[in-house]
């Protein structure tokens, strides 16, 4: 029962903080561009993916293990990028800035601190443009329902003013 109080609390502390980041204003300057441009490369994309996130995302977008529970050093395992994880809940801007940035920064940038990620940041690997092309497969294998939602996310956070 303690594991399961335990595993309940993470849970609810994990969607109390990515509904936060989902609806926080930004607190700046946008990092990225704010929709993920008409010419991205899917195919471009899908090498990209198994190149830099496939080994933590896994192969077929699946995520590691037990993503929903914090690991030991308290970040979060990677989740799937397919329609079962939560990457489609947010919009375009924050999944490119939490590619770009890593997790903390994206979060610290909108005023979220105190959340331990794992997700380094691309930046300095990638090209803005290798950014949205992985975006784009992603995004490629989603149910078209999922890609609807996620399109929604995406023009309620350009609404609010960018990332």
């Amino acid at each position: 029962m303690k594991t399961g109080t335990i595993f309940a609390f993470a849970l609810v502390g994990f969607v109390v903080i990515a509904a936060a980041v989902a609806w926080l204003a930004p607190s700046g300057t946008q990092a990225g561009p704010p929709e993920q441009p008409k010419e991205a490369d899917v195919a471009e994309g899908s090498v990209l993916y198994v190149e830099f996130c496939a080994s933590c995302h896994g192969a077929d977008l699946e995520g590691q293990p037990n993503w929903r529970a914090p690991n030991d050093d308290g970040t979060m395992p990677a989740p799937p990028h397919d329609e079962t994880g939560h990457t489609w809940h947010h919009g375009d801007a924050l999944l490119f800035d939490y590619t770009k940035q890593g997790g903390e920064a994206a979060l610290e940038a909108r005023g979220v601190s105190d959340f331990a990620s794992g997700m380094p940041g691309f930046g300095d690997s990638l090209s803005d443009q290798q950014i949205w092309d992985i975006l784009a497969y992603i995004k490629s294998t989603w149910p078209e329902r999922i890609r609807n939602m996620q399109a929604v996310r995406t023009e309620t956070e350009q609404m609010q003013g960018g990332s």
